[in-house]
């Protein structure tokens, strides 16, 4: 086993999500209906997420990552698409002894977020630990369809 599954606790704990597009609005929809205080930081901010942000309290930084941006959070998410925000971001936040997740960059992440059923309180998590992403979709689609809703 690469990968220690676990649940996270992370009601009112403070996430950093770096990235403003589709693939950071996903994830801060994650954080938050676990209960998160999401920052998000981006030069570039979608429509979308900023109407969420404002919704749900979290707190949005309009400008380019810094590195004193990781201190005093839990967990963070980068999903920037870019390489070398995504490589900066892991590097400062696994500094200062945070978990951080680059989405879709195994290289850059300290954990990584499985395919996830949520029928609440039931929530089954399932991962290949980045090695066989399809199959791990195909089987949260079984899953699915076997819980009812």
């Amino acid at each position: 086993m690469d990968y220690f599954p676990a649940f996270l606790d992370l009601r009112d704990r403070a996430c950093l999500v770096v990235g403003g597009g589709a693939v950071a609005e996903r994830k801060l929809r994650l954080l938050a209906s676990a209960g998160a205080s999401v920052t998000i930081v981006a030069a570039e901010i979608s429509e979308a997420i900023i109407i969420f942000a404002k919704e749900g309290g979290h707190r949005l930084v309009s400008r380019e990552f810094r590195p004193a941006d990781v201190l005093g959070h839990w967990l963070v998410v980068s999903a920037t698409g870019d390489p070398a925000v995504e490589q900066a971001v892991y590097r400062f936040a696994t500094d200062a002894g945070i978990f951080c997740n680059g989405v879709d960059d195994i290289e850059n992440c300290s954990y990584i977020t499985p395919a996830i059923v949520d029928r609440s309180p039931v929530v089954v998590a399932i991962s290949s630990g980045g090695a066989a992403p399809v199959l791990a979709r195909k089987v949260r689609t079984q899953i699915e369809l076997l819980l009812p809703t």
